[in-house]
């Protein structure tokens, strides 16, 4: 799976309420989507466009176990995260909504850089600034899930959870 796109680069510590505000948990997806980030950037979601990605630093998703954050990422057209580091329980949702999350070195990354990330090879190659960020490839279970668009989707295209399967 190769997927390309341009950068958007937040700082660490980025927090679900900084993703989407509790305030808005009773819109639409689309409605919070359009919101998404605002608390950082006021005009995240004109500036980004769909296929981007966002480069975080450490522990990005901290905060609140909000399930939706990533769905909220996804609806807004991000197209997956790379960061030093992430919060254990937003890892897991963004696999389980089918947003690609990878950890990396990330300091070289600058927004706007034009990036092809293929998570088969564990690499990030930045046409921008021609240099290549590895990182550790997802097992390939995860792989399949992110595939079919999330945990969901890989349940209703294979009947369930096969132990089997899982490896």
């Amino acid at each position: 799976m190769s997927l390309e796109g341009h950068v958007y680069v937040l700082g660490d510590d980025i927090n679900t309420d900084y993703i989407i505000a509790a305030k808005y948990r009773a819109l639409s997806l689309s409605d919070m989507a359009a919101r998404v980030m605002e608390d950082i950037d006021p005009d995240f979601t004109k500036k980004i466009k769909t296929g981007d990605w966002i480069i975080g630093g450490d522990n990005f998703g901290c905060g609140s176990s909000r399930e939706y954050a990533p769905r909220v990422i996804l609806a807004a057209g991000i197209q997956g995260i790379a960061a030093k580091s992430f919060a254990r329980i937003f890892y897991r949702n963004s696999i389980n909504s089918g947003l690609p999350v990878i950890e990396c070195d990330t300091a070289r990354f600058q927004t706007g850089d034009h990036i092809t990330v293929a998570l088969e090879k564990g690499e990030i190659i930045n046409h921008s600034q021609k240099f290549t960020a590895s990182f550790a490839k997802l097992p390939p279970f995860m792989t399949r899930v992110l595939s079919e668009g999330g945990m969901s989707g890989y349940i209703k295209k294979h009947g369930g959870l096969r132990a089997e399967n899982l490896v």
